[in-house]
C-alpha cells in the first residue's frame, strides 16, 4: 500500500537511541563547498570486452575518475564548486533490502539541504514500479526521524525487477522529464547499478538532464571491484550471521567446515565429490569421538556443481521456450534426465522455479543444504552398513540463514558508510556527473581517512557471461561484474591456513549480538581489513609520480637525465603490455 510508505515508525527503546546516533563525515566532504579533482580517462576491467563496452556505452565510456578532495589539499587543477543552485533529485530502492539503505537516502537529504536550503528529493514508492508510475514521496526531517539508522526499506519499498525493456527505459526517461529531475540516484546491487549505467546512457543519448548516479547496497557483497571495497549492509549481514552460525556452534559443541562455491566450480567438484567429502569429514571427526560439527554452505553453491548447473540451463532454456513445468522433465537429454530423477521430490520441484530476471536459479528457494543432508545420510547409512564406518548414525539438523539478517538494525560501520555515500551522490551531482557510481576507499581505516570520489560504471563493467556459474560462455552483453571469492586473495588464504584446524578441532567463538557502541562496535569484516584494496589511492600515486616524472624530464633537461627517463619507461611499457596483453587473460577483473 502506497499510503504505508513514509509513516512514523513505532520504535523500540534500542531504536530510538540508534535514531539519534549521527554519522560523522570525512574531511573531504565537509563544509560547502565541493572540490573535485579528476584523474585520467578510465577503460574497462577487462580490455577483452573494452570494444564492446565502448560500442554499448559511447556517451558514458571512458569518462575519467573523481576524487573528492579536502580543503587543505593543494591541487592546482582541481575543480571548487561554490555555487549551489537548488536541483530537484529522485532516489529509488532497487533490489533485495539490505541494512543501511535508509542511511543513504537521510545522508543524501542533508547533503541537498546543507548547499541549498530550497532543494528537494523525491522518493520514488514501491522502488522501480513507483519509478515508471511517477509515484513520488518527498523526503522531509521529520519523514526521516524515525528511519534514521534503521534497518529495511519501509521508507519507500521496493521492488527486485530490473529496469531494462524499452518500455521501462522509456518510462524512466518520462519520469525524469516529467518531474523535471537534476539527479537519480539508483540504490541497488550489480544488477541495479547495470541498469543505472544504461539509464545514464540512454538519458544522455536523449539529451535528458538528469544525471543518473548509482549506490553500490547489496547484502550479498557482490559489487566488489578495484573501486568498490565492500557493500552497505555487508558489514551488517556478516555480524548477524556470525552471532547466528556461532550459536547453532555451541549448541552443537562444535567447529565449521566451510564449503565456498568457488571451489567448487574451480575444482569441477560433483555432487558425489561434496558427499563424499563431507562425508569423510564426518567420519574423521567420529574416529575422535566427535559426533557433532557444523557445515557452512553458501546459497550459491547449487550454481557451481557443474552437472547440477548445467541441468538447470536446460530446465531454464524450455521455461524460456514455453514449456510446461510439468512437462519439463520429459524434454530434457538422458543425462540431464536421469540426474532430474535421481534428486528427491522436494529438489526436483525448487529447480523447476522460474529463473529470475538475471537467469540465475531462485538460490534461496533450493534447499541445498537438504540436498547434501540427504546425499550424506544415504551415504553414511551405505558405509554402515558395508562396516566401513563404525560410528553412530548420522543424523543432520538443517538451517537457512537467508532472511534473518536482511532487516536488521544496521551496523556503526554501515550506518557510516551509507551516510557518507548519500553525501557523495551531492557531491557527484554538483559535478555534472552522469553514469558514475558513488565510491569510498581505503575503508578498513579510521573514518577520517576514508577516500571519497566516483568512478564511471562502465569501468566496473564486463561482457557479461550468460549465467553465473562453470562454463558460462559470452554473449556481448556488458554488465557490471559480479564479484566472486578470490581463491588467490590474502581472505581465502587465510582460510586455507586454517582448514584442517577448522575441520577436526572444536575451534570456534561467539562474537555475541551485534554491537553499537564500546567492544565490538569498530570491528570490520576480516575481508575487507586483510586485503590490500586502497587502488583510488594507488591511482592518485601513480598520477603524482607522472607528474613528478614531467617536471623533472622537461625540454632542457640533461641527456642522462632523458636517457635514464626513457630506459625506465621503456621497462615499465613492456611490462605492462605483456600483462595486458590478450593472450595474457588481459585485465582480470577483480
Amino acid at each position: 500500500m502506497d499510503s504505508d510508505f513514509g509513516i512514523a515508525r513505532e520504535l523500540s527503546d534500542l531504536q530510538k537511541l540508534r535514531s539519534q546516533y549521527q554519522p560523522e563525515l570525512p574531511p573531504c566532504l565537509q563544509g560547502t563547498t565541493v572540490r573535485v579533482e579528476f584523474g585520467d580517462g578510465t577503460t574497462a576491467a577487462d580490455s577483452s570486452g573494452a570494444h564492446t563496452i565502448c560500442r554499448s556505452f559511447p556517451h558514458t565510456y571512458g569518462q575519467p575518475l573523481a576524487h573528492f578532495i579536502r580543503a587543505t589539499a593543494k591541487v592546482p587543477d582541481a575543480q571548487i564548486i561554490t555555487d549551489h543552485p537548488a536541483i530537484r533529485v529522485g532516489v529509488v530502492f532497487c533490489g533485495r533490502q539490505s541494512p543501511g539503505g535508509h542511511n543513504v537516502i537521510w545522508g543524501l537529504h542533508n547533503a541537498l539541504k546543507i548547499h541549498n536550503p530550497n532543494s528537494s528529493l523525491l522518493g520514488f514508492l514501491g522502488g522501480s514500479e513507483g519509478l515508471f508510475a511517477q509515484k513520488t514521496l518527498e523526503i522531509t526531517d521529520d519523514i526521516l526521524a524515525t528511519y534514521k539508522n534503521q534497518g529495511g526499506y519501509d521508507l519507500l519499498g521496493r521492488t527486485k525487477d530490473q529496469i531494462r525493456t524499452t518500455e521501462q527505459v522509456n518510462a524512466a526517461l518520462n519520469a525524469c522529464r516529467d518531474l523535471k529531475l537534476d539527479g537519480l540516484v539508483i540504490v541497488g546491487g550489480v544488477t541495479s547499478n547495470t541498469d543505472a549505467a544504461q539509464l545514464a546512457e540512454t538519458f544522455a543519448e536523449a539529451k535528458c538532464p538528469t544525471k543518473v548516479v548509482g549506490i553500490p547496497v547489496t547484502l550479498n557483497g557482490d559489487l566488489k571491484n578495484q573501486f568498490v571495497e565492500t557493500n552497505v549492509g555487508f558489514d551488517t549481514i556478516c555480524k548477524v550471521n556470525s552471532q547466528l552460525i556461532s550459536n547453532v556452534c555451541t549448541d552443537a559443541l562444535s567447529a565449521e567446515k566451510v564449503i565456498l562455491g568457488e571451489e567448487v566450480a574451480a575444482s569441477k567438484l560433483t555432487l558425489f565429490d561434496l558427499t563424499k567429502q563431507i562425508c569423510d569429514a564426518v567420519q574423521a571427526r567420529a574416529e575422535q569421538d566427535k559426533y557433532h560439527g557444523v557445515i557452512l554452505l553458501p546459497e550459491g553453491l547449487i550454481e557451481s556443481i557443474p552437472e547440477v548447473y548445467a541441468l538447470l540451463q536446460e530446465i531454464h532454456g524450455l521455461l524460456r521456450q514455453g514449456v510446461s513445468v510439468d512437462a519439463i522433465s520429459t524434454q530434457l537429454s538422458p543425462w540431464a534426465y536421469a540426474l532430474f530423477e535421481f534428486l528427491p521430490p522436494l529438489i526436483r520441484k525448487q529447480l523447476l522455479l522460474h529463473p529470475e530476471s538475471d537467469d540465475s536459479a531462485q538460490l534461496s528457494q533450493i534447499e541445498t543444504e537438504k540436498l547434501l543432508a540427504h546425499l550424506v545420510e544415504a551415504e553414511m547409512n551405505k558405509r554402515l552398513k558395508e562396516g566401513t564406518y563404525k560410528g553412530k548414525k548420522f543424523n543432520a539438523i538443517c538451517h537457512f540463514f537467508g532472511y534473518q539478517a536482511r532487516g536488521s538494525l544496521p551496523s556503526k560501520f554501515d550506518c557510516d558508510y551509507a551516510y557518507v555515500l548519500g553525501h557523495i551522490c551531492y557531491h557527484i551531482l554538483a559535478a555534472g556527473l552522469n553514469g558514475y557510481m558513488a565510491t569510498v576507499t581505503n575503508l578498513k581505516n579510521p573514518l577520517n581517512k576514508w577516500r571519497c570520489g566516483a568512478a564511471p560504471i562502465t569501468a566496473m563493467m564486463t561482457v557479461k557471461r550468460y549465467g553465473r556459474g562453470p562454463g558460462a560462455l559470452p554473449i556481448g552483453k556488458p554488465a557490471v561484474h559480479p564479484a566472486t571469492v578470490d581463491l588467490k586473495g590474502k581472505a581465502y588464504e587465510l582460510l586455507r591456513q586454517n582448514v584442517s584446524k577448522f575441520l577436526m578441532d572444536d575451534v570456534y567463538r561467539n562474537p555475541g549480538p551485534l554491537q553499537f557502541d564500546g567492544i565490538g562496535a569498530d570491528a570490520k569484516a576480516v575481508t575487507l581489513c586483510v586485503e590490500d584494496q586502497d587502488y583510488m589511492g594507488r591511482i592518485k600515486a601513480l598520477q603524482e609520480y607522472l607528474d613528478k616524472v614531467r617536471m623533472i624530464v622537461k625540454p632542457g633537461c640533461s641527456q642522462d637525465v632523458l636517457k635514464a627517463a626513457l630506459s625506465a619507461m621503456t621497462a615499465v611499457t613492456d611490462i605492462l603490455s605483456t600483462m595486458t596483453s590478450p593472450s595474457n587473460g588481459g585485465n582480470t577483473p577483480y
